[in-house]
């Protein structure tokens, strides 16, 4: 890949425009046609694109407008799943958790068409497309089938990897599969990398996982046993402590460094992602440093998130031309 020195990316999704949500609204009340839902899902990828495109990101998404939810999402379009309603997470915060009820099959392509378009619009061929892993599907899942989780895992391994190839098929060269739940239970991590795994066989593509919010500790010895290119990871909200501990574990692939903290309204100043990034070259070697936020930014306002990726970009072309200057990189 062609790609600067710290090459900055995001984690996946973006805030969708509030003309977009207007129009979903009026999509759900029969006031508008499916037809033109479509073009405003596209219309908004669009502008997600060139939000990243101003923002100077090498590796950008389609801000994942035209998902609601990352688990709800796939569980709609696999066979096996059933929904019974919404499930509080957290303040009023709700998602529709979905039940396996059957054998959990591969039915079409999910995401092709995404890719598709997504495809025709990208600045750069680097773009990125995200799905969420086999074991964070099944632990936010209920489970009224399998005689266990790893069994649903598994299944659901080889949905997401039928997935996959279809899309590199289609033109997506950056995969990433999103596993934040991969760490959240001791018991069960050994298998749960067997199941990325899984997801990932025979793939030919550049392979990141995302992991955010949870006990490092938990997943830091297996973190070289990922079959994959990358693992990103939040680590502004703990001011960059897991750091020492992947080091202690001896991890050796590319880091995607979150320096921008997504649960904070406060824009960090490109100053401060310039020393993150410092103290990030301290542990790992440059050629192994992507930038990213910590986690998606589909919470945040989107006049904020956007001066986010710019306060990033900003901080991490403030290390490049000081590397260009000791000619630790060509000019």
């Amino acid at each position: 890949m062609n790609l600067p020195p710290l090459p900055t990316t995001v984690i996946g999704s973006y805030p969708r425009p509030k003309w977009l949500r207007e129009a979903i609204s009026l999509a759900k009340n029969g006031r508008m046609s499916q037809e033109d839902l479509q073009e405003a899902f596209n219309d908004a990828a669009i502008t997600v694109m060139r939000d990243h495109q101003v923002a100077g990101i090498d590796v950008p998404t389609d801000g994942e407008v035209k998902r609601d939810e990352m688990v709800e999402f796939f569980a709609e379009r696999l066979k096996g799943f059933r929904f019974y309603g919404p499930v509080r997470v957290w303040g009023t915060a709700y998602y529709r958790k979905p039940s396996v009820v059957s054998k959990i099959e591969y039915n079409k392509p999910m995401l092709v068409d995404e890719v598709q378009f997504t495809k025709s619009i990208t600045y750069t061929p680097y773009f990125k497309v995200t799905i969420t892993g086999p074991y964070t599907m099944a632990f936010w899942s209920y489970n009224e089938y399998y005689k266990d989780r790893r069994e649903m895992a598994f299944d659901l391994a080889k949905a997401i990897n039928a997935e996959i190839r279809n899309l590199v098929e289609a033109g997506a060269s950056v995969i990433q599969v999103d596993e934040p739940a991969i760490h959240s239970s001791a018991e069960e991590v050994e298998w749960a990398v067997e199941a990325v795994n899984e997801s990932v066989k025979g793939i030919n593509a550049k392979l990141m996982l995302h992991i955010c919010y949870g006990d490092y500790k938990i997943v830091a010895p297996y973190l070289n046993d990922f079959k994959v290119d990358q693992i990103n990871f939040a680590l502004k909200i703990y001011n960059y402590k897991p750091l020492k501990l992947f080091k202690e574990h001896g991890y050796d692939k590319e880091i995607g460094a979150g320096v921008i903290d997504v649960h904070n309204r406060n824009v960090e100043s490109p100053e401060e992602v310039y020393k993150d990034i410092k103290r990030l070259m301290e542990y790992f070697p440059m050629e192994k440093i992507w930038i990213n936020p910590d986690c998606g930014l589909k919470l945040l306002p989107r006049n904020i998130a956007f001066s986010k990726m710019m306060s990033m970009v900003k901080g991490v072309q403030m290390v490049r031309e000081e590397l260009k200057k000791s000619g630790t990189v060509g000019k």
